[in-house]
């Protein structure tokens, strides 16, 4: 009886002091540079440190990450903003938990880019984008507010262009190749594969011609509300990534410049992106280093979307932004 009493004490002991099963997430990304922070998390242990197995999940729309996390498919969302996240979080379907990218000066997350048979036919900047014919991915996409803003910033008329939402990155890369579309933005690493076999012209970087704060980070509103433990977990192994990611590429005023670490963390970024790194170099994009976010300009973005009927009139961005996790940007 004593030594039955025992071994149940044992195994009891056991089981308490075994670790518990690791959380597996998938967490909803676009291939670019700025998910440097989750690849850094992934291969240095961050996730793991935190109990969680964390896999990636690259899609081509960022709309799609939305989608993909309000059905659960995902657990985490970090692209950039779309007016169907903000229709979704409108819904109560998100809440946004973070900032990840911000186009800020002299990083390069984004670019303007002519087909060559544009820039030979005069498109050699972005005050001459009028009355041509412009490639975006999606109505309401990010590509789609960067030519807004360009076109506010350069008092180009929108209604001259014609518009043609081609569904995907890749697709809009053809239709620049091609010269199927005058102009286009495009993610870093795809401007700098286009303009490296001469397949396409630089414009100009978002970064420097429109700053915003172009990515978010997301999760659903139910796990916003009932796993407030992995959400906080996943932000933590996210900030260690993203200050790593911000110390190797930033220096101390705040510009693009490669730091110590530099090389390894383009190694890192190369084996995720599947491209050299020596390319991936020339479009670092800037992640803030604790995922801060710029709640005035998501608001400025919230508010266009609405007077373009892509959101409800009573959508409320206060509502969407869950302050439990965000820590917003101070602005001067």
């Amino acid at each position: 009886m004593a030594h039955s009493t025992a071994l149940r004490l044992a195994v009891a002991g056991l089981l308490l002091s075994a670790p518990a099963q690791a959380e597996a997430i998938k967490i909803g990304i676009g291939p670019v540079t700025s998910a440097g922070p989750i690849f850094i998390a992934q291969d240095k242990g961050y996730f793991a440190a935190e109990n969680i197995t964390a896999e990636t999940v690259s899609l081509d729309a960022a709309q799609s990450v939305a989608q993909g996390v309000v059905a659960r498919d995902l657990e985490f969302g970090a692209t950039a903003a779309t007016a169907a996240a903000y229709n979704l979080a409108a819904k109560g379907g998100l809440k946004i938990i973070g900032g990840q990218a911000r186009e800020v000066p002299t990083f390069r997350g984004s670019a303007f880019l002519a087909s060559n048979h544009a820039w030979d036919s005069g498109l050699q900047s972005l005050k001459a984008m009028g009355n041509r014919t412009v490639g975006i991915v999606q109505i309401g996409g990010p590509i789609h507010y960067e030519v807004v803003l360009a076109a506010e910033k350069y008092k180009v008329d929108m209604n001259s262009m014609r518009l043609v939402a081609l569904q995907s990155l890749p697709n809009l890369a053809s239709a620049l190749a091609g010269g199927q579309v005058d102009a286009g933005v495009e993610v870093n690493t795809i401007a700098l594969k286009l303009a490296g076999e001469k397949k396409a012209h630089i414009l100009g970087w978002c970064g420097d011609e429109t700053p915003w704060q172009n990515a978010i980070l997301f999760t659903a509103t139910e796990i916003a509300n009932d796993r407030q433990k992995l959400v906080e977990a996943f932000l933590r192994a996210y900030k260690k990534g993203a200050r790593e990611y911000f110390e190797a590429f930033t220096n101390a005023d705040g510009k693009r410049q490669d730091g110590p670490t530099a090389a390894a963390t383009l190694a890192i970024l190369a084996k995720h992106l599947n491209q050299p790194a020596a390319q991936l170099s020339q479009g670092i994009s800037f992640d803030d280093p604790e995922a801060r976010l710029d709640v005035e300009d998501v608001m400025h973005q919230i508010a266009w979307f609405k007077s373009q009927k892509m959101l409800p009139a009573d959508a409320d961005g206060a509502k969407m932004i869950d302050r439990r996790y965000v820590v917003p940007l101070v602005t001067q």
